[in-house]
């Protein structure tokens, strides 16, 4: 009768913030600058402590309920901001993640949907991987009928190098369940994610 609630750690390893701060002096040397200068001076300990903020998760208590009433529908989080660092250029993406579920024996607090997404995103990552992660873990460990995410991204990788795309958005979609496997479920989900389906 009483809520279920399952602690999370991420189980990666910390940054080294004196390796990060060494390596980023050396960085800035070997792209012609002098880190002893008046204004960069403290930014490889800015950087380090950016990227390790970037980089690690917050904990958090993951919080089920009952499902008492029998609820069978869709329960969707739209827009929740992602933000995260590209593992190959080590530059930012973000946008925005859509997360659904529909519901088994018990419910999720709100909340936790962007938790989960934010467990993931505070990674190197790639978007495809994240985008699975996140419906992977739900699968998991909510047991629900069906999940639904697709994540929606700018990648600053292609908006400010290489193609210059600026304003191009990659799309990536993880389904489980009934929402994988039912036609009706699956555009319900897509329709009310805003996104459309083929």
């Amino acid at each position: 009768m009483g809520m279920s609630r399952l602690r999370v750690l991420h189980g990666r390893g910390g940054v080294d913030l004196e390796g990060a701060r060494r390596a980023v002096a050396d960085l800035l040397l070997a792209l012609g600058k002098d880190p002893s200068s008046e204004h960069l001076a403290d930014t490889p300990r800015r950087v380090a402590h950016a990227y390790a903020e970037l980089l690690t998760p917050r904990e958090f208590t993951l919080t089920t309920f009952p499902n008492e009433e029998g609820y069978d529908e869709l329960v969707l989080a739209r827009a929740i901001p992602v933000q995260s660092l590209c593992e190959h250029h080590l530059l930012p993406f973000q946008g925005v993640a859509h997360v659904g579920y529909l519901p088994g024996e018990r419910i999720l607090g709100l909340s936790k949907l962007a938790r989960v997404v934010e467990l993931f995103a505070r990674d190197l990552q790639v978007q495809e991987r994240l985008t699975k992660q996140v419906a992977d873990w739900l699968r998991d460990n909510l047991a629900p009928r069906g999940v639904g995410v697709v994540v929606e991204a700018e990648h600053l990788c292609m908006s400010l190098r290489g193609v210059r795309a600026a304003g191009s958005r990659t799309v990536t979609s993880s389904l489980h369940g009934a929402l994988r496997d039912d036609a009706r479920s699956r555009q319900e989900f897509f329709a009310l994610a805003g996104i459309r389906a083929a």
